[in-house]
């Protein structure tokens, strides 16, 4: 993601909403689950970033996420099609990952002056700048850790009442309708991913880039969970990283705007963060962007699919003023083209006769 479209690669949490006086409802956001704060608290998520890699066994989704608001805690849940480990991920991945898909740099030249250029630069004005405890009925706990500021639970549920149950009595407010939500998950037997994000230091607020999370599941095909989103108040903004062997695209919009590939080409030799995500043999990166100006249309997870390894990489030009010597060359040309017609003047004047006629003598 790269320059300002890369900016626009940004998921958004809806903010708390009153209901019934004194009760906020928890907001909820994020490509792949949902994201709750505690009462009368609010999170919001300037940017998730999310790198998934597939050998076509084994998933793992590396997520970072930049927050703020005042909650000094929030949870966060993601299902997940198979058993789950979970660790911290390299924070200098997603910088990685950047370099590799910056939009290529060229200059284009244009011939007849633009505001701002000579001589329409007289007024010299300022530009603007572009821009846990056990579990309970139905709910198996397989394990549960403390890695940096999240307090990680996995679980299984074979019902979603008791799954929302469980999550509530460890702190996690959930209303009834993600209970509803995690329906189909249960009925598919997927398992799942609680996290407590929290302030390692005590009464501190969840504020800025968080250390990401890197999630490792066994999955027959690549899936990128997004159901959860459809709880979000708020239009959101999905952006992937996908590593895998071949170019990979989702099969369909899933109740979005159509997913733009801003990315696509192979990474012979993979290097430094990407290479401990990757291993060190060739790989090919495609970025994924999409926008979903209405959440609730969601209906499905992301299923990507490989397609032709066409390669794609964005351009992005710099106009520039066409100058021949450091001159501009319609000025040149200008310039050029009356002093040649002076000249055919000048010419054509030398040849003609004379106006004044002499008298000839007849003596």
């Amino acid at each position: 993601m790269r320059g300002t479209q890369r900016n626009i690669l940004t998921i958004v949490i809806a903010l708390l909403a009153l209901q019934l006086g004194s009760l906020v409802a928890p907001a909820y956001a994020c490509g792949c689950g949902a994201m709750i704060p505690d009462k009368s608290e609010r999170i919001g998520v300037d940017r998730e970033e999310s790198a998934v890699r597939w050998d076509g066994r084994t998933e793992t989704v590396v997520m970072r996420f930049n927050v703020h608001g005042n909650a000094r805690r929030a949870a966060w849940i993601m299902p997940v099609p198979g058993r789950a480990d979970v660790t911290l991920g390299d924070p200098a991945l997603f910088d990685e990952l950047d370099r590799l898909t910056e939009p290529e740099q060229r200059d284009r030249s244009y011939f007849w002056p633009r505001g701002g250029d000579w001589p329409f630069d007289a007024t010299n004005g300022d530009g603007a700048a572009a821009a846990p405890p056990g579990a309970g009925s139905g709910v198996g706990v397989v394990g549960r850790e403390r890695l940096g500021p999240f307090d990680v639970a996995r679980l299984t549920a074979t019902d979603p009442e008791a799954l929302g149950d469980w999550l509530r009595t460890n702190g996690f407010e959930l209303p009834e309708r993600l209970t509803d939500a995690l329906q189909p998950y249960v009925e598919r037997k997927w398992e799942y991913v609680a996290v407590r994000l929290a302030p390692q230091e005590q009464g501190a607020t969840l504020y800025g880039e968080l250390t990401p999370l890197r999630i490792r599941f066994a999955s027959p095909e690549l899936v990128y969970p997004m159901r959860l989103s459809r709880l979000a108040r708020t239009p959101q903004t999905l952006g992937l990283y996908v590593l895998a062997d071949h170019r990979m695209e989702p099969r369909s919009p899933i109740g979005g705007d159509r997913p733009e590939v801003t990315f696509a080409g192979r990474i012979e030799r993979p290097e430094h963060a990407v290479a401990g995500l990757t291993g060190d043999a060739p790989v090919h990166l495609t970025v994924l962007e999409q926008h979903f100006p209405h959440p609730e249309r969601i209906d499905d997870d992301h299923h990507l699919r490989t397609v032709a390894d066409t390669p794609y990489r964005e351009v992005q030009y710099t106009d520039r003023l066409l100058t021949v010597g450091g001159i501009p060359a319609w000025l040149l040309t200008v310039g050029g083209g009356l002093l040649v017609a002076a000249l055919v003047v000048v010419r054509v004047a030398r040849r003609r006769p004379s106006s004044v006629t002499g008298v000839r003598s007849t003596a």
